[in-house]
């Protein structure tokens, strides 16, 4: 496939895409966020009541807290599972890895808020990750270096030599003349450094485009994110400035109603392009495409930039991963995209907003009732004036006759708390599942009233496991992925109160992902009064089975009180107790402690044994040298008493000397 057949194929998935955008999604989107924030809905009549109820927001915002709070009750979004036992190891480090960067090097939480909230509002929620290279640029000064200390200096290559000045000392001789002995260098001197971390960033739903027919990421052959971009950015990362600078103040986006929606609330009029050629926006998207571009019959995901809406290619090269995440809160089979949250209520709000007008229309004409008179027999200013007190002058008696208002307060409010009860059905928000509603608490048990609130979360719960198992899943994934690709040197993070170096290079290819979500179907303090009950069990089994006991060991009895803590509300439980890994260590330790003194006991009875068989056998010697020695003095001295013997006789004794030994 050549460069001009692929840019016709390219061409046509965009506009394919952006016409099912503009048809099918966008008037939708413009609409509800009208809902959302209470704008008229354009069927008011003058003098007469165009109050407009905030159902859509107030069932948005009753949702939002409640799946923050299964989501970010901890700071362990998901969890990775090794699929072989050696990877046991790796998939922990990898959990933590993927959890701190989410958490700290992005803003975790609002990126999950946003990501839920505009699935709630728009029927989808996008994100997109990627790795971000940042160079930072920091200016020094060095003096007094040696020449061995400058050449090392400068052969770092983030290094950049911006002056340099030479200074020589020396000593002065006997005619006045200046003798170099030493040179130093003073000089300043740029340092580069590069850094890269993975970016996460919520992309709005009208940037997002995709394939009309896509049943999921996994078949979609076209996707992109199409947004505005500041030419001096482009040009930064290396793009042809010309190209760029001829392609500046396209406005097609920010005509776009969608987003004149968003802003109309704080923004009075349109977008202006900036008078700085450089701030200037223009349009880039960045599109990710499924095509026979080397001709082997085999659809490839490609990666390609493309500038304005002539669909300038700036880029085009083989990709691996699609880098988008998306959440609907209400999935629809065999479709990418689901239902909203938002229109299940929207009628619901039109409903009662126009019931509540009515109400109020009658509550004005009740205090300002619509009166008949005799034409020619009143004053017409004076009924026109309706003020306190106010006199109406009549000719004769009975010219005046009010009109009877009939009073529809109650139908109204019956129909109010019917349209309550249809949202409930649809959302699940209600008073009951807040506990507040007075007919679910009045005269009912305990029991009852649980099972009344628990039943009004299932939907709650509902939306949060497909938010799970869907976006923040990829989401996770798309992390990892981006880590092991990118991250060429170990991360320094903090792991049960130690600082830890992990090199995600070391990791495996493939993990099992466990997104935590703190479901269930009990209450909180159920769960924790549950979790008590476990502990007293397994405190039991350890003081009477002792520590080493086959039933529990101390680490899973840390845990249990860990996760105590944790539903009391503190996510640093390691400040309470320590690590469930560290205790098993310890009782290792102290189970091989006494094995290890009895050795030591053996090892010292067989050395003093030896020392008592060695001083013996040293004692023997030594008894046997003294016999030895007495025996040769005896001998000696009764051949010296001979001696004397035969030469008191006068006889010959030189042959019978004895020999000293």
């Amino acid at each position: 496939m050549d460069d001009n057949e692929f840019a016709t194929i390219l061409k046509s998935e965009i506009e394919q895409a952006n016409n099912y955008y503009d048809t099918e999604l966008s008037s939708d989107r413009v609409e509800t966020l009208q809902f959302y924030l209470g704008e008229p809905f354009g069927n008011e009549q003058e003098n007469r009541s165009k109050v407009v109820l905030s159902e859509v927001r107030d069932t948005i915002e009753y949702l939002m807290p409640s799946l923050m709070r299964i989501f970010c009750s901890s700071d362990k979004f998901c969890r990775f599972v090794g699929r072989n036992a050696e990877d046991v190891k790796g998939a922990e480090q990898a959990t933590e890895l993927v959890n701190f960067v989410l958490n700290s090097q992005n803003n975790g939480f609002t990126i999950l808020h946003n990501f839920f909230k505009d699935a709630l509002l728009f029927k989808i929620g996008a994100l997109k990750t990627y790795w971000e290279e940042t160079e930072t640029t920091v200016e020094e000064t060095y003096e007094r270096l040696s020449q061995l200390e400058l050449t090392t200096l400068l052969d770092d290559p983030a290094i950049e030599l911006k002056s340099q000045e030479v200074v020589e000392e020396g000593v002065t001789d006997q005619m006045g003349n200046q003798i170099p002995t030493e040179q130093y260098f003073n000089v300043e001197v740029k340092r580069r450094t590069k850094n890269g971390k993975v970016k996460i960033e919520n992309i709005p739903p009208e940037e997002l485009i995709f394939s009309r027919r896509a049943k999921s990421m996994d078949d979609c052959t076209f996707i992109g994110h199409r947004t505005q971009v500041k030419a001096g950015d482009l040009i930064e990362r290396g793009y042809d400035a010309d190209l760029v600078m001829s392609l500046t103040g396209d406005k097609e986006l920010d005509d776009e109603s969608e987003r004149q929606s968003r802003f109309q609330d704080i923004e009075s009029s349109p977008y202006d392009n900036a008078v700085d050629p450089t701030n200037r926006e223009v349009l880039v998207t960045e599109a990710y495409i499924r095509a026979d571009y080397d001709g082997d019959n085999v659809a490839e995901l490609r990666r390609v930039i493309v500038l304005g809406d002539n669909y300038e290619i700036v880029e085009n090269e083989p990709f691996d991963k699609i880098p988008f995440a998306i959440v609907s809160p209400i999935l629809m089979p065999h479709r990418m995209v689901g239902l909203s949250v938002a229109e299940m209520v929207m009628d619901l709000q039109l409903i009662k907003s126009q019931i509540y007008r009515q109400m109020l229309d009658n509550l004005y004409l009740t205090n300002n009732s619509r009166v008949a008179v005799v034409e020619g027999q009143t004053n017409l200013d004076d009924l026109l004036s309706s003020r306190p007190g106010g006199i109406v002058r009549m000719r004769a008696p009975g010219m005046v006759q009010p009109l009877a208002v009939p009073q529809l307060g109650s139908q109204a409010f019956n129909m109010l708390e019917y349209a309550d009860q249809i949202r409930d059905q649809r959302t699940g928000f209600s008073k009951a599942s807040l506990g507040l509603d007075p007919k679910q608490l009045q005269s009912t048990s305990t029991n009852a009233v649980n099972a009344t609130i628990q039943g009004a979360q299932l939907k709650i719960e509902m939306i949060a496991r497909v938010f799970a198992e869907t976006g923040v899943r990829d989401m996770m994934f798309n992390i990892l992925h981006l880590i092991q690709k990118h991250q060429d040197k170990a991360v320094t993070i903090r792991l049960l109160n130690e600082y830890v170096d992990i090199d995600p290079r070391a990791f495996a290819n493939e993990y099992d992902l466990e997104v935590s979500v703190g479901l269930g179907n009990g209450e909180e303090d159920q769960k924790a009064a549950m979790l008590v009950q476990i502990a007293n069990k397994q405190e039991q089994m350890l003081r009477e089975l002792g520590i080493n006991n086959p039933v529990v060991k101390p680490s899973q009895y840390v845990n249990t009180l860990k996760k105590i803590a944790e539903m009391a509300g503190f996510k640093d439980t390691d400040q309470f107790f320590s690590s469930g890994e560290a205790l098993d260590q310890a009782a290792e330790q102290a189970q091989q402690q006494p094995e290890q003194n009895i050795e030591l006991l053996k090892l010292q009875e067989e050395l003093k044994l030896k020392r008592e068989e060695m001083e013996a056998k040293i004692a023997l010697e030594r008894e046997e040298m003294l016999a030895k020695i007495e025996l040769r003095k005896f001998e000696f001295e009764a051949e010296l008493t001979l001696r004397q013997q035969k030469l008191a006789l006068g006889g010959d004794i030189s042959t019978n000397l004895p020999t000293a030994q």
